[in-house]
């Protein structure tokens, strides 16, 4: 293919969006800086241009002051790029199982006029990939008016759903620039590695596990070098998953849904994790309201959902994405995998928790914080699991939540955790 008969600038390709357009933006590590960058310069020219999208990286430049009658973010997840300008009232949240967001363009809940991604270059057939974030991004191009591709030679090509044919972009545009990066791994502690202990002693050989994203997740799969013939059926993935791929700890052998195959929705990590992926056949990247459809998940056997939270009081309802009243992050996929994996024959659902924050707060508390959202219900939760231990919930009554959940505790916030929990169910635990 000619490149300059065919590519325009990224301006000319943004002519495309228009006043009054509700537009989806692609995410993760193709998030498309320079795009965004380039439409807020746009801005005289537009009126009330809704941008929806799930976890985004960089600056996105157009919810900055200033840009509210030209631009409206409506997100679905608040990731770091957006959570100041969400917590100032420029942009909006939609709280939506990450399995569902799809069913919101194809049921014209949300239309979309248009949506903006970034691609691999065509093959010699003129095919594209969204390479290493298919997700949600599947759908939007599926259901919208037109579609603005920059073209990335650094965007990996990935196997799956994320192909796309030249002859469907209504416009696009070159641009070779690294892809947003992220780094889990490094940042893993003492504690996350005892937690990161404690589940892997949870763990079977031969079961499927899902990691949310993080370092709990990241120092599980460090202590997983033993297991045997592990599966990967998961929302996500980071560079935890490459050390066990290649010692042969991850087979996919055993699974029922894409044996010998992982399976996800999206990737994040490093450049050394895009370029795993590229063109590897031993993994598929598929449309998320199939990686997340729990009726999908549970047809595997053993199926371990690993995933972290904000806060769990001692009833055992999950926080995890917000600090009070201020939107942190988003619903994600935690419940879809948390309840496949109930489902799943002798599956584990886990929520992973370091048992203070940073700042020494507990997270284990008598009550969530005044505004709180619930991700996972006390009916959901299974397993929860500190460094001090694993508190079994599924099938216990308040009062025996509330012993186990103080014995996991952080020891100087024990003492306060009994008196509430005397207060509220009239026994000391």
């Amino acid at each position: 293919m000619n490149r300059h008969k065919h590519y325009v600038s990224p301006e000319a390709a943004l002519q495309h969006v228009q006043s009054g357009h509700r537009v989806f933006v692609h995410g993760s590590a193709v998030t498309p800086t320079t795009m965004m960058r380039t439409l807020a310069g746009q801005k005289d020219r537009l009126r009330g241009v809704e941008l929806v999208f799930i976890s985004v990286y960089g600056p996105m430049y157009v919810d900055q002051p200033g840009m509210e009658d030209h631009f409206h973010v409506n997100t679905m997840f608040v990731s770091a790029s957006v959570r100041e300008s969400v917590g100032a009232g420029r942009a909006d949240f939609i709280p939506v199982f990450l399995s569902e967001i799809p069913e919101l363009f194809k049921r014209g809940v949300l239309p979309l006029d248009g949506a903006i991604v970034q691609v691999s270059p065509p093959d010699g057939n003129g095919y594209c990939s969204l390479g290493p974030s298919v997700d949600v991004a599947r759908s939007a191009v599926d259901n919208a008016r037109y579609v603005i591709a920059q073209v990335n030679p650094q965007v990996p090509r990935t196997h799956g759903d994320g192909f796309m044919h030249v002859s469907q972009f209504t416009a696009m545009t070159y641009l070779d620039e690294p892809l947003h990066e992220a780094s889990f791994g490094a940042e893993v502690s003492d504690i996350e590695l005892r937690i990161g202990s404690i589940v892997a002693e949870m763990i079977d050989d031969r079961s499927t596990l899902q990691m949310g994203i993080g370092s709990i997740p990241d120092a599980v799969l460090r202590q997983l070098t033993n297991h045997k013939d592990l599966g990967v059926h998961t929302e996500m993935f980071s560079d935890g998953i490459i050390a066990l791929c290649e010692r042969g700890v991850i087979t996919n052998r055993y699974k029922e849904v894409h044996r010998n195959k992982t399976v996800t929705g999206f990737a994040l990590g490093s450049r050394k994790l895009y370029d795993y992926v590229d063109d590897n056949p031993a993994f598929v990247f598929l449309d998320i309201d199939y990686v997340n459809e729990p009726f999908i998940i549970r047809r595997n056997p053993r199926v371990v959902a690993i995933n972290s939270a904000i806060e769990v009081d001692l009833t055992g309802q999950v926080c995890a994405d917000s600090i009070g009243t201020m939107q942190y992050s988003g619903i994600g996929g935690q419940m879809d995998f948390m309840r496949g994996a109930a489902l799943s024959e002798g599956g584990k659902p886990i929520i992973a928790i370091t048992s203070r924050t940073r700042k020494g707060v507990s997270r284990i508390t008598p009550c969530l914080k005044s505004g709180a959202g619930v991700v996972t219900t006390r009916g959901h939760v299974h397993h929860i699991v500190t460094e001090y231990g694993r508190a079994d919930m599924f099938g216990r009554n308040l009062r025996q939540r509330a012993r186990s959940l103080i014995d996991i505790a952080h020891p100087d916030d024990r003492e306060n955790l009994h008196q509430a929990c005397y207060e509220r169910f009239k026994v000391f635990a």
